[in-house]
């Protein structure tokens, strides 16, 4: 339980209250210093499945803990961005991302209790979504950084990407999953 995976993932749970403190400091490097505690919480999301998958270290806390601690980030982040934007165009993609992981959640769960959670398993274009989806929350954390606001608006153009790789994503697991949402699975 308490291995270098596990312990990874409950860091970037420990660095969410982190992140927030430093995004509301009012000083000229706190932009930069909340982006590198996004990025240093990214790089965990990745190492600690990859070090779970390369050491044998994959567990049932470590299952359930890495999707939480990803979402709580991602959600927290996004949240915190449009609170530092609260216009409509940086809302809307933020609900549909922040909607599509409830869906997701709850379609993955249901599949899990019913013994068909191999039917909706993590795609690679899910783990395109998840790298375009923190490389946009971390531009978008930086807010007026040095390198103007054109930078700000790529990190606006990738959320919209990431909102929708995350739309096609939601839309393929739901297809998996409809033989067994609809009743038609074979069997039954």
């Amino acid at each position: 339980m308490w291995n270098l995976p596990n312990l990874l993932t409950l860091l970037r749970i420990l660095l969410i209250p982190v992140f927030v403190a430093v995004f509301y400091v009012d000083a000229p490097w706190a932009a930069y210093a909340a982006a590198a505690v996004f990025g240093a919480a990214a790089l965990t999301d990745w190492l600690d499945g990859y070090l779970a998958r390369r050491w044998s270290q994959t567990s049932p806390l470590g299952a359930f803990l890495d999707p939480v601690a990803d979402k709580l980030m991602v959600a927290v982040a996004l949240v915190v961005a449009v609170q530092a934007d609260p216009r409509v165009l940086m809302a809307l993609p933020v609900m549909v991302i922040i909607g599509r992981e409830i869906a997701v959640s709850a379609v993955r769960e249901w599949m899990a209790e019913i013994g068909d959670r191999a039917a909706v398993a993590v795609s690679k274009l899910g783990k395109i979504k998840t790298t375009v989806q923190m490389i946009s929350i971390a531009i978008l954390i930086l807010r007026e950084s040095i390198f103007g606001p054109w930078l700000y608006g790529l990190g606006v153009a990738l959320l919209y990407v990431a909102a929708i790789l995350t739309l096609w994503s939601m839309v393929l697991y739901l297809r998996a999953a409809w033989p067994s949402l609809s009743g038609a699975k074979q069997g039954e």
